[in-house]
């Protein structure tokens, strides 16, 4: 009833909904005592790569010897304490996000990492932040049914950027790129895997478990041994290292940084528990993120491929049936199953997403019951692609990451895909080792 209303006001009244945003922003700022002003933040932005990106680059300022606090959607930092963010949110409410850089003020934090959402953005939860770095990952399919378009969605993230950080960093491989190199900053650095630009990326050797690449920076090269696995997370890694050498830190103190960061809670995360297969957590819940984790996956995969996958409610409709595609089209076993439906009719996202399955596929067909499953209880849906695991096959559990909780209706519901899986194998025969 609430979000109901809440939308008729958003139509009817969208001026006092903004003149709303923008007070509460205001308030929290000055309420406690503007606190982005004695530190220099960094603001990452984009579709994917957004948190991974922050744990690396705050990474990399820690090997720096500096104090460094955190926002991202998986984790709070102050200096030396980190905790979850347990709130269900990316970028938390403007008193929450103030409040939470005051301590980092109070503690003696010089730098803070921001993950920065287009919804943030667009509510003016960020009101006030003087970013000294804005650094942009990707834009890609998300988000549309709030942003009412591709481009709306592009302009909202560029806010950030006009208004002139110290140091801005774009990827060139993104398409949406050249909207943004134009914007006035101090300095501005680009990275790419694929052209030409400031910093960038050579000799990669790919592996399961992360790869081996050349770094390449304006002024000096470095090997890298990143612990990430995939393509994508060379690319986070080109960002974060482009942002730091903006603020002036050395390659060798880069090259540690990123070297040192082997996991992000629920961004490819392992989960074992003596089984003789591989079953892997990750928040992909994009077309694009879906996209990069399987195929990547794909690659290191020696069985089959079992995808478990769904999609949130409330949320963009379009992008359903895309995920269901790219799911079936490169997975050998498929499960659709809920994830969290917000105020939607759980089975009807799953349909939704399940018609876009054998779409996906061309030298084999689909067939429900024996390679495409439909489960209604998330539980159940993983439980099932861990009965059908064989010795070498992966399990990929996307959607939800390392979130704490579901929303179901109007109930907040005690959820972490690791622990169920753990539960799950657990029944199945496997423990720890």
């Amino acid at each position: 009833m609430l979000d109901g209303l809440k939308n008729k006001i958003r139509k009817k009244m969208p001026g006092l909904v903004v003149f709303s945003h923008k007070l509460r922003g205001a308030l929290a700022f000055y309420l406690y005592g503007m606190p982005s002003r004695r530190m220099r933040i960094i603001g990452v932005t984009g579709t994917n790569g957004k948190t991974t990106t922050c744990h690396l680059i705050a990474k990399i300022l820690e090997e720096a010897d500096q104090k460094v606090g955190m926002a991202t959607t998986t984790t709070f930092k102050v200096d030396t304490k980190e905790w979850k963010n347990t709130t269900n949110m990316t970028s938390i409410s403007p008193f929450g996000l103030q409040r939470l850089l005051r301590k980092m003020v109070n503690t003696g934090c010089n730098y803070a990492v921001v993950e920065t959402t287009s919804h943030a953005i667009s509510q003016y939860r960020n009101w006030g932040i003087k970013y000294y770095v804005a650094v942009l990952t990707n834009i890609t399919h998300d988000h549309l049914d709030y942003h009412g378009s591709f481009d709306g969605y592009v302009e909202t993230k560029a806010r950030i950027f006009k208004t002139k950080p110290r140091v801005t960093v774009i990827n060139l491989d993104d398409p949406s790129a050249e909207k943004f190199v134009h914007f006035p900053c101090g300095q501005i650095l680009t990275y790419s895997q694929t052209k030409r630009a400031d910093v960038t990326a050579r000799k990669i050797l790919p592996s399961p478990d992360g790869s081996i690449f050349t770094l390449v920076l304006p002024t000096v090269q470095n090997t890298i041994s990143l612990k990430l696995p995939g393509g994508f997370n060379i690319s986070n890694a080109l960002a974060a290292a482009a942002a730091c050498y903006g603020l002036g830190i050395g390659a060798d103190v880069i090259k540690r940084g990123l070297e040192k960061l082997s996991q992000v809670p629920g961004r490819m995360e392992m989960v074992k528990t003596g089984q003789g297969f591989t079953v892997i957590v990750d928040y992909a819940h994009t077309p694009d993120a879906l996209e990069k984790v399987y195929s990547t996956l794909r690659q290191a995969t020696r069985g089959r491929m079992i995808a478990v996958l769904g999609a949130c409610g409330d949320r963009d409709k379009t992008k359903r049936p895309i995920m269901g595609a790219i799911a079936g089209h490169f997975s050998d076993i498929v499960v659709v199953t809920d994830e969290e439906p917000y105020a939607e009719n759980p089975d009807e996202i799953i349909e939704q997403v399940a018609k876009g399955v054998p779409k996906g596929t061309k030298k084999r067909s689909m067939v429900l019951g024996e390679n495409f499953f439909k489960v209604s209880d998330r539980r159940q849906g993983i439980r099932k692609a861990l009965e059908l695991a064989q010795r070498n096959d992966v399990v990929v559990v996307t959607g939800m990451g390392a979130q704490e909780f579901r929303v179901v209706g109007k109930s907040h519901l005690l959820w972490n895909d690791r622990k169920v899986i753990e539960e799950e194998l657990s029944k199945l025969g496997y423990n720890k080792k």
